[in-house]
């Protein structure tokens, strides 16, 4: 009841016309920087930070969070569309994208949309609930815990590769050794730069994104005799009953999944898209239509996107520590309010936190008025003909890559991307695992030399933690899964059988 009340009181001044029209703002804001490709929202709440100087405390805060959680929103757009995915929208683009191509884009926007309010309600229930104590959780995690949750995330490769897992590992790894390509954290010597001043503070995972998908895409397009249009014939919006009960139950393990990782430092909506996909692929009763354009390929991402933007929040808030670069945004504008974000937020400060949190419900709502009965008019710009409309595409990747830093390295890394990218897809190597090895390869590298030192070099910190130590015991058992099934597979296209004496129709198959 103390719940109720509290968001009672916290709705009471998120209410206000002022904060209303601040939170829309912010929402508007939001959907429209996840439309355009490469412009995020760090860099825009970077620009509007200034601007918090003459806003009241309250609005200027929701306004910076609904740019936030607005932003996931609208990703999922263009790269269901066009196949241009932000760092938070990648998965979105294996079954988003395939959605499309058949015919059912108007459906994978709404599954989008639908997904995104139901994870952000879940994790406002969280956020509202089980804030403090779910924030004394994440400063459990150390160096060792953080090396085992990343190897764990590698174990997704084979869950979101739509190939072979031979070819998966393969490009995992490939994204591994881009990661390290820039400045050594430790030591701070540039490695694998080859001498380019640009490549010191690293390969942008924008640059890779933008190239691997939305430009190695255009060209397949332009290389193909059939030119391929976003998509074709009436938009279908609505789903039917059976494909509405397949949204739900993806739609709340995504929901669980980025609400979890949302409050891990390093975590948040980039890695949350994996895992919920991972889950999916192996829990699903549809998994064997996931990769070729399946509703849940689209909704657990999306739900896992929106509860990970709102959950991030709880370090910060709880116990004042920043968990990404947005958050330590958020941190500032806190700090030039006056603010100092902390245990003690909440009794010093019950309108601000419960009127934040109660706006972002407000925002949901905002939300989705805004992407699901406008689905229509946003589909509606790409009936342009793609001979038009691919040269728009590639200025507008080029536009985003060049905002992150105004560099124009930038933009020649995401054309020698997009031409590595086409070569991917003629081999037919898929590009989602490398992303996912050029993001957590740099995260368990670092972890994993910061526990080295801490040790003095001794691994037994990675098994007399508790932590580490049950997550190291999930791995082992996720890859004797992964080998039993694979060695039964190849067993039974040689005619043979798994067990000894058993016929191989007797033993149901797995994955």
């Amino acid at each position: 009841m103390e719940v109720l009340h509290n968001l009672a009181f916290g709705f009471g001044h998120a209410l206000t016309l002022q904060n209303l029209m601040f939170c829309a703002i912010g929402c508007v804001v939001g959907t429209l920087v996840g439309l355009l490709p490469g412009l995020g929202p760090l860099s825009t709440i970077s620009l509007l930070l200034p601007l918090t100087y003459s806003i009241p405390t309250g609005g200027s805060l929701i306004m910076l969070a609904g740019i936030y959680y607005g932003a996931q929103y609208g990703d999922s757009v263009s790269a269901i569309t066009m196949k241009i995915p932000h760092a938070s929208s990648i998965v979105a683009c294996i079954d988003g994208y395939q959605m499309t191509l058949n015919g059912k884009c108007g459906l994978a926007l709404f599954t989008a949309g639908i997904s995104s309010f139901i994870g952000g309600t879940v994790a406002i229930v969280v956020l509202s609930t089980m804030a403090p104590a779910l924030g004394e959780v994440g400063l459990l995690f150390g160096p060792a815990d953080y090396c085992a949750l990343m190897l764990l995330g590698f174990c997704c490769v084979s869950f979101v590769s739509t190939g072979s897992l031979l070819n998966g590992l393969a490009m995992a790894m490939i994204g591994v050794l881009l990661g390290m390509v820039g400045t050594d954290v430790n030591s701070g010597v540039a490695r694998f730069t080859m001498d380019l001043p640009f490549l010191t503070d690293g390969i942008g995972v924008i640059s890779i994104a933008l190239g691997c998908f939305g430009i190695a895409e255009v060209v397949k397009n332009l290389d193909s005799k059939n030119v391929q249009t976003p998509f074709n014939g009436k938009i279908s919006l609505w789903p039917t009953w059976p494909e509405f009960k397949r949204i739900i139950p993806s739609a709340l393990r995504g929901s669980v999944v980025g609400s979890f990782l949302g409050i891990l430092p390093g975590g948040g909506p980039a890695i949350a898209q994996f895992a919920a996909y991972a889950v999916d692929k192996r829990f699903s009763k549809f998994k064997h239509e996931i990769g070729s354009g399946a509703i849940e390929g689209v909704a657990g991402q999306a739900a896992a996107d929106e509860a990970a933007a709102r959950t991030s929040f709880i370090p910060l808030m709880a116990i004042g520590i920043p968990e990404n670069a947005i958050m330590a945004l958020m941190l500032a504008a806190f700090i030039v309010k006056g603010i100092q974000p902390g245990p003690n937020m909440i009794a010093t400060h019950p309108d601000l936190f419960w009127g934040l949190v109660a706006s972002m419900w407000i925002g949901n709502c905002f939300l989705v008025v805004l992407n699901v009965p406008l689905v229509r008019y946003w589909l509606s710009v790409f009936k342009i003909p793609y001979t038009v409309l691919f040269p728009a595409i590639i200025f507008f990747c080029c536009i985003g890559t060049y905002s992150v830093n105004n560099n124009l390295d930038d933009v020649l890394t995401t054309a020698v991307f997009g031409a590595v990218g086409y070569a991917f897809l003629r081999l037919g190597m898929e590009p989602a695992p490398l992303i996912l090895g050029f993001i957590l390869g740099p995260m368990l590298e670092e972890n994993f030399r910061r526990q080295m030192l801490l040790s003095r070099g001794s691994f037994m910190g990675f098994v007399t933690r508790p932590i580490s130590a049950t997550l190291l015991a999930v791995i082992g058992a996720l890859m004797l899964w992964q080998i039993w099934a694979f060695v039964g597979q190849m067993r039974r296209r040689r005619g043979g059988s798994v067990l000894p004496g058993v016929p191989v129709t007797a033993i149901p198959e797995k994955g």
